[in-house]
């Protein structure tokens, strides 16, 4: 008697299931819209509470990546006498606000939102100025980065009360702790660049130079 061919009368999806050949130029529907919350995973807060701090973190994260990319533009851009301190000390900041940034966006796909990734979403949805393509000189730059960290703070702090007030600890944990510190601390080494102070020579009254 012949062997049975056991995959003569297998469905189609079984026969040929496995195949090298990558599927490319696949489009679907999505699934989960931009502006919503899933209820996937039991954290104790109700949808609206989720919903709202989904979407005044996702302004948080558009500001923030934002200044992210400002401090790299200066990075490449800056100019002048002190070039080398301030080229090491934008890229630092840099780094330190990339992680920010996947802090809050994964806080934000935690609580069950989607968050803000693509550059033309990011540049509709953020509150600080755009800045020009060109180079500007150094004070302007410093005093950008000041003004965009200055908006940070602000709804940092705003954000932390609401969720308090709303029982969310993890998202006023991560808008003090994460955020806000890290902001506070690159606002004081940015601000002394822009202290007149003089370089080699006080100006207090009475000094004799020396001979």
């Amino acid at each position: 008697m012949a062997k049975k061919d056991l995959n003569a009368k297998a469905p189609a999806s079984v026969r040929g299931s496995v195949s090298a050949q990558p599927h490319l130029h696949q489009r679907a529907a999505e699934i989960q819209k931009y502006g919503t919350v899933s209820h996937l995973l039991p954290l104790d807060l109700e949808e609206p509470v989720r919903l709202e701090m989904t979407e005044q973190l996702n302004l948080l994260l558009a500001d923030t990546i934002t200044l992210r990319d400002l401090y790299k533009k200066s990075h490449w851009q800056v100019a002048g006498p002190t070039f080398y301190q301030l080229h090491l000390l934008f890229d630092k900041h840099y780094e330190e606000q990339s992680e920010i940034v996947d802090t809050i966006a994964e806080r934000i796909q935690l609580l069950g939102g989607i968050s803000i990734a693509m550059a033309a979403d990011v540049a509709e949805t953020t509150r600080i100025e755009r800045p020009p393509k060109g180079r500007e000189e150094v004070p302007v730059q410093i005093s950008r980065l000041l003004d965009a960290h200055q908006i940070i703070i602000g709804s940092c702090r705003k954000l932390a009360e609401r969720a308090d007030k709303l029982g969310d600890a993890g998202t006023n944990d991560l808008a003090v702790s994460d955020v806000l510190r890290a902001n506070e601390l690159q606002v004081w080494f940015l601000s002394e660049h822009l202290v007149d102070a003089p370089l080699v020579r006080a100006e207090e009254t009475g000094l004799r130079s020396v001979s």
